[in-house]
């Protein structure tokens, strides 16, 4: 039974795309404002720096467990709406926390349930819509739109109310994604409900070792990979770019535009995603991205960084829709959570070794450093060449 009598009322897929923009507001709020914060409050940028990984390191060994507790309960809704309840009240101890420590606790113990449900969303999104014959793409995209809104929103609210504002803001969009979980539907399909004809194909694996095998692992390697890339422009990018003369009233638009790019892709996947099999979009993704780190390394004029932020619809949103529906394609309902996470778990490791290697090398190398990131998205193409050449990939 639903919380709100007027969910009811609203489709299956409105509230899950209702609950993934608001799910990601708060990582936008974070990303364009968190670290200042973390400055403001005295810690240093290896203090800093430690805030952001150990939730990354802790969750790696959480995710198997947790997308393992969501494929036995009786729906995956349960554990996403236990985890975003944890999410909600975690961040709370925020206006309680000082110092390292303080914050450090505080930080982390609030990041591990987002982190946790994250690829059980996924899963039970992408089943759901298979199964209704929906748009998973439209689904996912308004959270980046959420995640792109939110970029700007803290900036707003500092320069009209100081920055003390950020905790109360974080605090309260993460309240709200415990509150709109409370509305999400049942995903699974009742064993009496057929499926829409054509939409779902019969699953190959009931059991993630089934498909442990390297035509199966080397695609997810190869797109945890290019992941990990992404990560390292996070990061990176606003540095090296301020180091490279671009004035900060245009870095703010540029690292919006790659995220607009993201969304545009997520919502025409439909008309693109059918066409191709999942190993052809993320054989695509990787060259893109080969493309995208080769050009960046020379540090291009702003214009020509336009063309490269758009290529964010190729390089990380295919990659992303491409890999969720490979998953689907070869893994039954009943390890779905689980085979999402193991995903999950692949791109943290790339993502943990990236950010180590890639701060040492912009140290040494400045923005050539991305050359050896699109060396690595060449090799991550290679391991997708060599997965469909061990197994034909096909569109049913």
């Amino acid at each position: 039974m639903f919380w709100f009598p007027m969910a009811r009322r609203i489709s299956p897929e409105a509230r899950t795309a209702l609950y993934y923009f608001v799910s990601f507001t708060s990582s936008g709020a974070a990303v364009a404002y968190a670290g200042i914060w973390f400055s403001q409050q005295g810690l240093s940028a290896a203090e800093i720096g430690i805030v952001n990984a150990l939730p990354v390191l802790i969750v790696l060994g959480l995710n198997l467990v947790v997308g393992r507790l969501a494929d036995r309960a009786g729906d995956w809704r349960q554990v996403i709406v236990v985890g975003a309840l944890l999410s909600a009240a975690i961040p709370f101890g925020l206006f309680f926390a000082h110092g390292f420590w303080g914050i450090l606790v505080v930080w982390t113990c609030g990041a591990l349930p987002v982190a946790a449900i994250a690829p059980v969303a996924d899963a039970a999104a992408l089943r759901l819509t298979q199964r209704n014959g929906t748009d998973f793409g439209v689904v996912r995209g308004w959270g980046t739109v959420g995640y792109m809104a939110f970029n700007f929103v803290p900036g707003i609210l500092v320069s009209l109310l100081g920055a003390m504002i950020f905790v109360p803001l974080y605090v309260f969009l993460n309240f709200m994604r415990g509150v709109v979980a409370l509305a999400l539907p049942n995903f699974r399909r009742p064993a009496t409900m057929p499926t829409v004809a054509g939409v779902l194909a019969p699953p190959t694996a009931s059991k993630l070792g089934q498909v442990m095998q390297p035509w199966f692992l080397l695609p997810l390697i190869g797109s945890a990979i290019v992941f990990a890339t992404h990560i390292i422009l996070n990061a990176f990018a606003a540095l090296l770019w301020q180091r490279q003369g671009i004035s900060p009233a245009v870095i703010g638009p540029l690292i919006a535009l790659g995220a607009f790019a993201e969304a545009a892709t997520m919502f025409a996947w439909r008309r693109v995603g059918a066409r191709f099999s999942a190993r052809t979009v993320l054989l695509v993704s990787a060259l893109a991205s080969v493309v995208r780190w080769t050009a960046m390394g020379f540090s291009p004029p702003v214009y020509v960084l336009v063309f490269l932020q758009l290529l964010q619809s190729l390089t990380f949103a295919l990659g992303y829709l491409g890999s969720v529906h490979f998953i689907a394609k070869w893994t039954g309902e009943d390890i779905a959570a689980e085979a999402q996470s193991l995903f999950v778990v692949l791109q943290q490791v790339a993502t943990v070794i990236a950010l180590a290697g890639f701060g040492w090398l912009v140290g040494i190398m400045g923005a050539y450093g991305y050359l050896v990131a699109a060396g690595f998205a060449f090799l991550a193409a290679g391991f997708i060449m060599l997965s469909m050449r061990l197994r034909q990939p096909t569109l049913a």
